[in-house]
């Protein structure tokens, strides 16, 4: 797993823009983002809701709407196609993070890859990249989950490689 990357405090911009995070802040970040795809590989829906606020607000790859709280969410997931629908996932790899903290609010930033299993002829297919931002809050409990989350795809994938 790639380390977080975390802006070095002496050659940041003066303010708050840009405070970057202590190396237990970004860390723990991280591992939120982390948990939820390692979750979601082994279809723990219950284990991705831990990670989320239950209001939390998400812009899907494959929703156009603005998803508000876990009930949206839900409505979402069920109506995705089946594993048997479309080309199987592989795997998944979140990578290149870039994390700020301000208090008990995070921003972070990290591309996502999902591979794809080949097609039925063997033929290798595209790798789907998504540029992903999140906002996380620690709670009471000190605890971090995500308050918003936004997918952007950068690059269909399930197509024949080129």
């Amino acid at each position: 797993m790639p380390t977080p990357t975390v802006p070095p405090t002496d050659s940041a911009p003066a303010g708050p823009a840009r405070p970057g995070a202590t190396g237990p802040e970004a860390e723990a970040v991280w591992a939120v983002i982390t948990a939820m795809y390692d979750a979601y590989t082994t279809q723990d829906r219950a284990a991705i809701d831990a990670c989320l606020d239950p209001e939390a607000t998400i812009w899907d790859s494959a929703a156009a709407p603005l998803l508000c709280g876990k009930a949206d969410l839900d409505r979402i997931r069920e109506a995705r196609p089946s594993a048997d629908e479309g080309p199987r996932e592989a795997g998944l790899d979140a990578y290149d993070p870039v994390i700020d903290v301000f208090g008990d609010l995070a921003l972070l930033r990290y591309w996502l890859r999902v591979d794809f299993e080949p097609a039925t002829s063997g033929r290798p297919l595209r790798p789907e990249v998504v540029r992903n931002t999140a906002a996380l809050r620690r709670y009471e409990d000190g605890v971090w989950r995500i308050v918003h989350l936004h997918e952007d795809v950068q690059q269909p994938g399930g197509d024949p490689s080129p």
